[in-house]
Formats: structure tokens, C-alpha cells, sequence
């Protein structure tokens, strides 16, 4: 009896030093579990409690990281265009131009920045709202296909503009889904925006619906450019980027396929995205009500 009380305060005191050596911030430490009694429980407690600090501490250092690279990134891309902003205004005002033709040059020079300074701010709020958890849905059931074919409809000039021709490919005139139609319109539109700035060589622009087992498949196709196999698997990544000449050309944040994924994982969906020689295609999943899964 005295040899076994002896070896349970051996214990106890092995215990205590190794719960002071983690109370002193050595996470990476356990307390020994031997005995089944109740010593041994509070050690296997008390390593539970530590795991559990441990994963928070590591989930605080993520998103501190995460925000720090979010301001460089942001930081960058802002400078970018203000610096060009100031360049031109500052011609102007100096009156260092020949003749009104040049003058409207810099003011549209200035504008155009101006626009993707505010492109760049309004995807960037949009980010961190959902980042944030701030972004709430508004679901009701609507028609997918009918909202895809007024989306081709308002954005019949702008596709003419760029070279194509968008097309609505649906086996039903109706596929019903329950979501924030605002929300969606807003993945779709950024999906569109993609194919008219990077797909202008293939003429055309294609949108598939179908049904498929429990989900509505919606597919935005465009025949320009193939991406990459190397960039595929980091396209949703924020401030990702194929080619960074031509996503600051055309106006991209970097943030626009981010703020897609998000909105659809937010719609309990998926979204992915495979190109070939052929064609590019962004594949959206997203659920179908109750009542209408097939």
C-alpha cells in the first residue's frame, strides 16, 4: 500500500511538472497518461484542453497570416492605378499637354483607372463580408434558366463588343433552385465577365443547364485561350493569377473567382474548372429542392 501511494505521488508530482511546462506555453507537450484512476482522467482532460488551445492558437496564427497577406496584396494593387491617377492628373494640371486631343487622352487614361481602382475596392469588400460571415442569403425557389437567358440578354452589347455571342443550353425551360437569385447573379455575371476577357479568340460563349441526380449542373463555357494544368488547382486562390500583365490590362482584382467560390459554397454547391486545347469550362453544382431532385 505505501509502495503504491508512493508511485501515485511520484505521479501527481510528474504530472505537475509537465502540466507547469505547458502552462508555460510548451503546447507541443502532453501529461503522461499511466494509471487507470482518476489521476490518469484528469491527464487525458487536461491533454484534450491542451489539443484544443493548441488547434486555436494555429487557426489565430492562419488568419493573422492571412490578413497580413490580404493588406500586401491590397496594398499592391491599389498603388498600381492611384499612382497612375496622380501621374495623369498632375499632366493636366501642370497644363503638360499640346492640345485638347492629348488633354482628353489623360482624362480618359485617368478615368479607366479610376474605374478598376473602384473595381478593386468593391471586389474587395465583398471579400471580407464573407470572410467576415456578414453575407446572409436570401433564398427563395427560382428558374435558373430563366435567369441565365436575361442575364445573356443584358449583356448582349458588352459580349458583341468583345467578339461573341452568348447562348443559353437548356433540355427544360425550367430548372428550379432555392437560393439568393441576387447572390447568384453575381457569380454568374463574374463567370461572364471571365469568358468576355479571356475568351474573346473562340466567338462564342456557352451556357449549359441540366439536371443531374440532386443537383442543377450549370456550365459557362468559352473556346478562347486554355488555362494552364499548373494553375488549375489555385484558380479560386484570392489574388491568384494566370498571367499578372494581362489580369491588370483587363481590370481583374484577383479576388473576382475567390468571392464566386465562396458565394457557392455558401449555396451548399461546388464549383470547378478544367480547360483543354478545346475549351475552358466552370462547372457549378449547386442543390435542387426537395421536391424536384430526380
Amino acid at each position: 500500500m505505501v509502495l503504491l501511494n508512493w508511485r501515485r505521488f511520484l505521479y501527481v508530482e510528474h504530472l505537475n511538472r509537465a502540466v507547469e511546462h505547458i502552462a508555460n506555453g510548451n503546447f507541443n507537450d502532453s501529461v503522461p497518461v499511466r494509471q487507470r484512476n482518476e489521476v490518469s482522467v484528469l491527464a487525458e482532460n487536461t491533454n484534450m484542453l491542451v489539443e484544443k488551445l493548441k488547434r486555436s492558437l494555429d487557426d489565430e496564427r492562419r488568419a493573422e497570416q492571412t490578413k497580413n497577406e490580404l493588406i500586401t496584396n491590397v496594398s499592391h494593387d491599389l498603388r498600381t492605378p492611384l499612382t497612375s491617377i496622380i501621374g495623369y492628373l498632375g499632366l493636366i494640371d501642370q497644363d503638360r499637354y499640346r492640345d485638347e486631343v492629348e488633354l482628353r487622352h489623360y482624362v480618359q487614361i485617368a478615368h479607366a483607372k479610376a474605374e478598376r481602382l473602384n473595381a478593386l475596392i468593391n471586389d474587395l469588400f465583398e471579400y471580407t463580408r464573407m470572410n467576415s460571415g456578414v453575407i446572409f442569403l436570401r433564398a427563395i425557389p427560382f428558374n435558373l434558366v430563366e435567369m441565365m437567358n436575361q442575364l445573356v440578354v443584358h449583356y448582349r452589347l458588352q459580349l458583341e463588343q468583345a467578339g461573341l455571342e452568348g447562348q443559353v443550353h437548356s433540355a427544360s425551360p425550367e430548372v428550379v433552385v432555392q437560393g439568393d437569385p441576387e447572390k447568384l447573379v453575381r457569380v454568374f455575371e463574374n463567370l461572364l465577365a471571365n469568358a468576355m476577357q479571356y475568351g474573346k479568340d473562340g466567338k462564342k460563349v456557352d451556357i449549359h443547364i441540366r439536371k443531374e441526380s440532386r443537383m442543377a449542373v450549370i456550365e459557362v463555357v468559352n473556346y478562347g485561350e486554355p488555362i494552364p494544368p499548373s494553375d488549375l488547382p489555385y484558380l479560386f486562390d484570392r489574388f491568384y493569377r494566370i498571367d499578372k500583365s494581362r489580369t491588370e490590362h483587363a481590370g481583374g482584382s484577383g479576388l473576382g473567382l475567390a468571392i464566386v467560390k465562396s458565394l457557392v459554397e455558401k449555396h451548399d454547391g461546388m464549383i470547378q474548372a478544367e480547360s483543354d486545347s478545346r475549351r475552358t469550362v466552370f462547372r457549378i453544382k449547386l442543390p435542387l429542392p426537395q421536391e424536384a431532385k430526380v
